[in-house]
């Protein structure tokens, strides 16, 4: 948040001058569209003034060859049935599987691109077709590309496609690339691959990587690479439909959950309202803790300091559709099982106090914490901390019964309740996803939440709603896409909590980059030093070789034989 206000004068700036020096005069070349978009969405504008170095004259550059181009190739109204369907059944360009660090990953199978002038323009709206559904998706969020060169032909290599795919990055979609994965490079592409790094640019040079099989799992784990990779994915491209990860319907406490398209039996409902230990801990939990909160007095101070508190956390950490207000906690398990506080209604704690993931305990009384984590991220903790949970609240926040469902990519390794139901008007429901037996979360997986407003008159049982969700429209569903996040950290260890514990200032994202700042520049200055050493050393060995040679002339000259 206070990144983000610091850079609101730069943005305000970049739109002023932008409708000033660039709108006026071209506005036929514009989107409508983007235009609007551009005033209202900071990330965007952020985007690129980030992959311009914030220089204010390049963004603006930037930004009306970007809008030009969208204007040009109708970037708007692309869709599936706009494209022919014989570009996409090849499957030489897909969205599918994540890199290590969790970026999804656009693969060109170049094998499988043919050069030709006459569909050239036709392939490369297939191109802007699949960034921008990413874009709408994913709202902002990188990627990594990989150029699958395996049996690459000179018949495949097409110089005029790949500038074209580079431009995309570099100019029409700023901030989205993480790296270029190049498998197999055939070696007479050497020449075409220094010409590939000169379109990037010296800034973007480093996000190259060559890789072959024995080096590719450094950036790409197996499970998301085929075999001929090294991998175990047994994915294979095949449209109809178009291929994305599809989000399946997880386990709920109680077992597998049907999915979109059936009708739960009266048997499985009832297996599914069945009380599970763990149902009985969580009734237990929210017990203890409308006893805690009712047996916790609070000043009229500080009532208000955790008004403002709550609010800042809010900010920090609720998505707010249209439909639902989604809020993510954490949750982290501590020592003693016997006795249950929520410290977040009793003291004020900040968000980047978790960052951690250290567990605090008063005494010995404290068993689990609920924490904020960011909008778009679920965390958990890694094996050594243990923590399986996190506590997602939907709000409703229409004057009518919202139905949701909860998807996830990785329907086997979570468990999730409830995971399809609804929500009435003006009231909030806690939704308990957990890792189930000894699974451990992965980057990798992401999770879906859909919702979609019901008629008055709409039941809210099971058949009913697997009957809403076959018959809703696409356009009234809100989606909300939830990533991730694994907090390692040490050992835990319990700390005792006081009235001054929190008041530790934590390192913000700016002290963090203005240390990596520091710590860039200090090494650019050890590079010039290395390169004025090896400047000085070869100038050294060439006065020494011009030495040698004049001392053996001159010995020449003395003692050769005279004729």
């Amino acid at each position: 948040m206070a990144d983000q206000d610091s850079r609101a004068p730069l943005i305000s700036e970049t739109r002023r001058r932008f409708e000033a020096e660039y709108l006026q005069a071209k506005t036929d070349k514009y989107d409508s569209r983007d235009t609007e978009r551009l005033q209202q969405d900071d990330t965007w504008v952020d985007n690129f003034l980030i992959w311009r170095d914030d220089n204010v004259d390049d963004t603006l550059k930037m930004i009306d060859e970007s809008f030009q181009w969208r204007k040009e190739y109708a970037v708007h109204d692309l869709t599936e049935s706009s494209l022919p369907k014989r570009f996409f059944e090849p499957g030489a360009i897909y969205l599918h599987g994540y890199d290590k660090e969790g970026y999804k990953i656009f693969w060109f199978r170049v094998k499988l691109h043919v050069k030709d002038s006459k569909t050239q323009f036709e392939k490369k709206k297939l191109v802007a077709f699949w960034l921008e559904r990413y874009a709408r998706r994913e709202h902002g969020k990188p990627l990594t590309v990989v150029f699958d060169m395996a049996e690459t032909g000179i018949s495949n290599i097409d110089m005029d496609f790949v500038r074209y795919i580079i431009n995309c990055f570099k100019v029409y979609y700023p901030n989205y690339l993480t790296k270029i994965v190049i498998f197999e490079l055939p070696w007479i592409m050497n020449a075409a691959f220094k010409i590939v790094k000169s379109w990037l640019g010296p800034e973007a040079v480093g996000l190259l990587k060559l890789t072959n099989k024995n080096e590719i799992q450094e950036y790409i784990s197996a499970e998301y690479l085929p075999p001929y990779m090294g991998g175990t994915d047994t994915f294979k491209y095949s449209y109809p439909p178009l291929v994305d990860d599809d989000f399946q319907t997880p386990l709920c406490e109680n077992g597998p959950m049907t999915g979109e398209d059936e009708v739960e039996t009266k048997e499985e409902t009832d297996i599914d309202n069945k009380e599970s230990p763990d149902s009985n801990e969580e009734q237990a939990l929210n017990s203890k803790k409308a006893n805690f909160a009712e047996q916790t007095p609070k000043s009229e101070e500080c009532e208000k300091q955790d008004s403002k508190t709550k609010n800042a956390k809010k900010a920090l950490t609720t998505f707010k559709g249209p439909l639902l207000h989604i809020r993510k906690e954490r949750i982290i398990s501590l020592f003693h099982p016997s006795y249950v506080m929520y410290i977040t209604q009793a003291f004020d704690i900040h968000t980047s106090t978790f960052q951690s993931g250290i567990p605090y305990t008063i005494g010995k009384q404290v068993h689990e914490i609920h924490c904020g984590s960011p909008a778009e991220e679920l965390h958990f903790g890694s094996k050594e901390t243990g923590e399986k949970k996190c506590l997602i609240v939907l709000t409703n926040v229409t004057k009518n019964t919202v139905a949701f469902k909860v998807r996830t990519t990785a329907p086997d390794k979570y468990r999730v309740k409830p995971s399809n139901s609804s929500c009435e008007p003006g009231t909030s429901l806690d939704i308990i996803v957990s890792l189930h037996g000894g699974c451990a979360a992965s980057l990798q997986d992401r999770f879906l939440i859909m919702a979609a407003e019901m008629e008055q008159c709409s039941g809210t049982g099971t058949q009913e709603l697997g009957q809403f969700w076959k018959e809703v429209p696409r356009n009234k569903v809100m989606e909300h896409r939830l990533r991730c996040h694994v907090v390692e950290s040490s050992k835990p260890s319990s700390l005792t909590i006081n009235e001054n514990s929190f008041n530790i200032p934590a390192k913000t994202n700016e002290d963090l980059h203005v240390q990596l700042t520091q710590l860039l520049q200090a090494n650019k200055r050890l590079r010039e030093q290395i390169d004025r050493c090896v400047w000085f050393q070869q100038l050294t060995l060439l006065f020494m070789f011009l030495l040698l040679a004049s001392t053996t002339f001159c010995f020449y000259l003395l003692y050769a034989p005279r004729s």
